[in-house]
């Protein structure tokens, strides 16, 4: 990585720092003494090790000031936004205006630059960025905790709903990904390339399943619907009509073999192995039992 007591190493903005990878990748960034801003919506209070200020992508007037000073930009799109081009475009063209170099794009192995919506926003980068890389992890680990449907679904029933059939996923832990995301911010030399990152293995939502019955003790199982039935699920659990019928067609694709695979990705730009799927239950077992 670049030299930290070099005057023009980056200043990094951290966009929905308070995230599953954004507030993993802070304190990456920190221990690489790196200049951060970390922005989200709702602000971590209290004494921190970095910067912190107000960013909300339908809010203009947030923008000026997380930008202020800023070289390289960790970008998350609008959350539960379908098409998300209209709000990100003109922040990118005024985020170079103002002097950011490099910009790390959070996307999902699932998208490709082809695609409408987030894939647009590859295509927007690439294009619009001196220095990029794009971010394509397959489905988070921590979507199993915290308020996924995925995790409400196995603390309320012992189920977990999805339209993914017995196909695998390669789920990656959100700390790993963070890890490829520091690198890709920091390095010397920019990536300039997608990165599609996944855990070291791909297991089918009914492995998880036993995997997380074995560690926590209790019953859990999975539940196959069909696709219109999941969009419908996630609709009645308050997503937008549009989005919750986004989401349902990616797990039609997962059902279809699109995530059963795996990349040496975190070992090949981190050096290390990715993490299990089993010591990541076997942490947050307690979550669960």
């Amino acid at each position: 990585m670049a030299d930290p007591t070099d005057p023009t190493y980056p200043t990094v903005l951290v966009t929905g720092a308070t995230g599953n990878t954004g507030s993993r990748l802070l304190p990456l960034l920190a221990a690489h003494g790196a200049r951060i801003r970390a922005a989200a919506r709702r602000p971590a209070t209290g004494t921190q090790p970095y910067e912190t200020v107000r960013f909300d992508w339908r809010d203009p007037a947030t923008h000026a000031a997380a930008l202020d000073g800023v070289t390289h930009l960790y970008l998350i799109a609008p959350v539960a936004e379908a098409e998300p081009l209209a709000l990100v475009e003109p922040f990118l063209a005024d985020a170079v205006r103002r002097g950011v170099r490099r910009v790390v794009l959070l996307s999902s192995s699932a998208v490709t630059p082809e695609m409408p919506g987030l894939g647009s926003l590859h295509r927007l980068v690439r294009e619009t960025a001196p220095e990029w890389a794009v971010l394509r992890p397959s489905w988070f680990m921590q979507n199993f905790t915290g308020d996924h449907p995925v995790a409400q679904g196995i603390r309320t029933s012992g189920e977990i709903v999805t339209a993914t059939g017995e196909a695998g996923v390669g789920f990656v832990d959100a700390g790993d990904i963070a890890a490829v995301a520091a690198r890709a911010l920091l390095d010397e030399r920019p990536h300039d390339t997608a990165h599609t990152i996944t855990g070291p293995e791909a297991i089918g939502y009914g492995d998880a399943a036993r995997i997380i019955a074995e560690v926590s003790g209790r019953a859990v199982r999975h539940v196959s619907v069909d696709t219109a039935a999941l969009a419908g699920r996630l609709a009645d659990a308050g997503y937008p009509k549009e989005f919750a019928t986004m989401l349902a067609g990616l797990d039609e694709a997962v059902r279809r073999g699109a995530e059963d695979r795996t990349t040496d990705t975190v070992r090949r730009v981190t050096g290390r192995a990715p993490r299990s799927f089993r010591d990541f239950a076997v942490e947050h077992r307690a979550e669960w039992a």
